[in-house]
């Protein structure tokens, strides 16, 4: 079987080594207090996240992978599941945001020769990037033709993140003679390229989607980072890791936003009355209701979270076995993504809805905002539906069918 050797990053050799965990983790509470402070205005509002992302820029964490060597923040994924979960928490559409651009830069690194890798991180860096797009399969595919001039890219396509205020784009096309996909990155001031914010969706509103008009777009040799061929006969278990690596982001995301609602109802519930006993106040223990809901809703949380836990882990690990990683052990990791995703959907799907009925019928207020939480977690999970995660684990489960390459959304 012919297999095609795994990315490699950029080495560095001895580079030196970030802030460590703990700082960012610091940084990203303090960022997502920050966005807590206005979340409802903004959400009305609806604007394109330029300040939003003004703000990550200047917290630092737009750099947050790049290796410390080159200039960045020099942490690694589970630091940076970590940073996502703590801003989805207090804003689940820049939570989106954030992870779309820690997606989308690494897998362009990832895929990319160790030359073209460092120099797009240490551009990435220095000039504090914020990356959007995405590499899911879509129809009609995005198209790499040949012309006497060189490569162009063509077509029409939809993105959840990013693309309203991306400074670069990786996306997705296919060459138009062989079929083969490959990740392109894509300036989006080059002539030939159109951003069109009509995404107008009810929840997520601040991840910055729309469509990208790509008019005979000049693609150079560098700007094709690597094939994201799904065929098993080709793709080593290095490279398919990059599918549950982006996939992982998706249960994190949910688990913030479940977590951040849980966090929100809880305060209003200290300080409000019971929904179901208007003369008790809310949170009492004499309010058995609301203890059970809230004990519900934890248990459920905690545990897609100790499930979230093992798959970063595993993760983790896969990145560092690198070329020794089997189909095998791959496939695992894939399936501990997937259960992770299925919890994390039940999680948030159950505390956003739930959370409104402890609260009662004040939680309609437009301003108090607790609808955003089941706007942006229903948008989210309509992206990437959870039958699919499902039916893959139990594929694996009953017949040991590898779990397929699958790009989040």
């Amino acid at each position: 079987m012919g297999v095609a050797p795994a990315p490699s990053g950029p080495d560095t050799g001895t580079e030196p080594a970030g802030p460590g965990p703990e700082h960012w983790l610091r940084v990203a509470r303090e960022t997502a207090e920050d966005l807590a402070t206005d979340a409802v205005a903004r959400d009305q509002a609806g604007k394109p996240p330029f300040d939003e992302v003004a703000r990550l820029r200047e917290s630092g964490l737009l750099a947050l992978l790049v290796p410390a060597g080159l200039g960045g923040g020099g942490a690694d994924w589970p630091t940076a599941y970590a940073v996502v979960r703590e801003i989805a928490a207090a804003d689940g559409a820049i939570g989106q945001l954030l992870g779309c651009h820690y997606f989308t830069a690494w897998s362009a690194r990832f895929l990319s020769g160790p030359a073209h890798g460092a120099a797009l991180e240490q551009r990435t860096a220095a000039e504090q990037w914020c990356w959007g797009g995405g590499l899911a399969r879509q129809e009609p595919a995005l198209t790499l033709l040949r012309t006497a001039q060189g490569q162009v890219l063509n077509g029409r396509q939809s993105y959840a993140a990013g693309v309203l205020v991306a400074d670069r784009l990786a996306v997705r096309a296919v060459r138009a003679d062989t079929g083969e996909p490959f990740a392109v990155v894509v300036d989006p001031a080059r002539p030939g390229v159109v951003v069109d914010g009509d995404a107008d969706p009810f929840g997520q509103r601040l991840a910055a989607g729309g469509s990208v008009e790509f008019d005979a777009v000049p693609v150079a040799a560098d700007d094709v980072a690597g094939s994201l061929t799904a065929d098993e006969d080709v793709l080593s278990p290095p490279a398919g890791l990059v599918s549950p690596v982006g996939r992982l982001l998706s249960a994190q995301i949910r688990l913030g936003m479940a977590e951040g609602v849980l966090a929100e109802a809880r305060e209003y519930s200290r300080a409000g009355r019971s929904a179901w006993h208007p003369d008790l106040p809310a949170g009492s223990p004499q309010d058995p209701q609301v203890l059970t809901a809230y004990g519900e809703l934890t248990v459920l949380t905690r545990s897609a979270s100790a499930l979230a836990d093992q798959a970063r882990d595993a993760v983790r690990d896969g990145l560092a076995r690198g070329e020794d990683l089997t189909y095998e052990e791959y496939a695992e990791v894939s399936v501990l993504v997937a259960m992770a995703e299925a919890a994390a959907s039940r999680a948030v799907q159950e505390s956003t809805s739930r959370a409104l009925d402890i609260i009662g019928v004040r939680a309609a207020s437009a301003r108090l905002g607790f609808d955003r939480f089941w706007r942006n977690a229903r948008t989210h999970t309509l992206y990437e539906p959870v039958t699919h995660r499902l039916r893959d684990v139990g594929d694996y489960f009953l017949n040991g069918a590898h779990p397929p390459f699958v790009l989040p959304v």
